[in-house]
């Protein structure tokens, strides 16, 4: 019973935090949930919420989706997302601690990476100090975005904690915030849709499982309700500084599993 109370007021914490910042929710919730419900209560019901969050911030604010940026992320991560949901299947994901560590230590160091960028590079430029004469973009468009994107697309497959991977990539091309929340709560909506659907055929919502869901998406309804208070009250430096911070507590939380 405390395990199940823990496990809702964790839902309620990370997905205020998914609806201030379109990615971060699942990836707090994950480890926590893990220990709490196990894997097989908290991939699906997490997945789900998730679902249910991105679809309330675009239903707010889908004019602000930018569909050239939605239309090649979901793209090239639907690869990743398919290759995750075969892995998952053919694998026993809660013995795979390794996965879990190398996928905090590789958000901690973007989360890193993207806090150097932004507080000291900005006015300089990170192109500034590459080796080449290319700007960051044209950088991150040889083959280096699309290894992010579908390493993002695999991560959601395995454990729905794609969004830090994704946020690499986003936080270059999509520089308004609100267009930053929508445009990734919308590719959300359609990989989550089908990892949902996946997890519906597998037998993943058992009775306890559907019972679960119920509760957690009555304390979502006051997460989302809350976060999109919150987020209309950030500026930009506050909201990008948000972001890192909280991908480096993903990072961190990654090694508790």
């Amino acid at each position: 019973m405390l395990e199940r109370a823990l496990f809702y007021a964790t839902v309620f914490f990370a997905n205020i935090i998914q609806a201030i910042t379109g990615f971060a929710g699942t990836v707090l919730a994950m480890p926590i949930s893990l220990i709490l419900v196990g894997y097989g209560v908290a991939k699906p019901v997490l997945n789900a919420l998730g679902l249910a969050a991105s679809i309330g911030v675009v239903c707010s604010s889908y004019k602000k989706v930018n569909l050239h940026e939605f239309t090649k992320i979901l793209s090239i991560m639907l690869i990743g997302v398919l290759a995750g949901e075969i892995a998952a299947d053919m694998f026993d994901i809660t013995a795979s601690r390794t996965l879990y560590e190398a996928l905090g230590a590789t958000i901690i160091a973007f989360s890193l990476m993207g806090c150097l960028s932004y507080a000291l590079l900005k006015d300089v430029g990170l192109a500034n100090l590459l080796p080449t004469k290319k700007n960051t973009l044209e950088v991150f468009n040889n083959g280096v975005t699309y290894v992010i994107l579908c390493m993002a697309g695999l991560v959601h497959g395995l454990f729905v904690c794609g969004g830090p991977l994704l946020v690499v990539y986003a936080e270059r091309k999509l520089k308004d915030k609100d267009e930053f929340r929508a445009t990734l709560s919308a590719c959300w909506i359609v990989l989550n849709s089908l990892i949902f659907l996946s997890d519906a055929t597998g037998g993943y919502f058992a009775l306890q499982t559907a019972k679960a869901l119920l509760v957690s998406m009555a304390v979502l309804i006051a997460a989302v309700l809350i976060g999109n208070f919150v987020a209309k009250k950030l500026n930009a430096k506050a909201f990008m500084a948000l972001t890192y911070v909280l991908m480096f507590a993903s990072g961190i939380s990654l090694f508790f599993k």
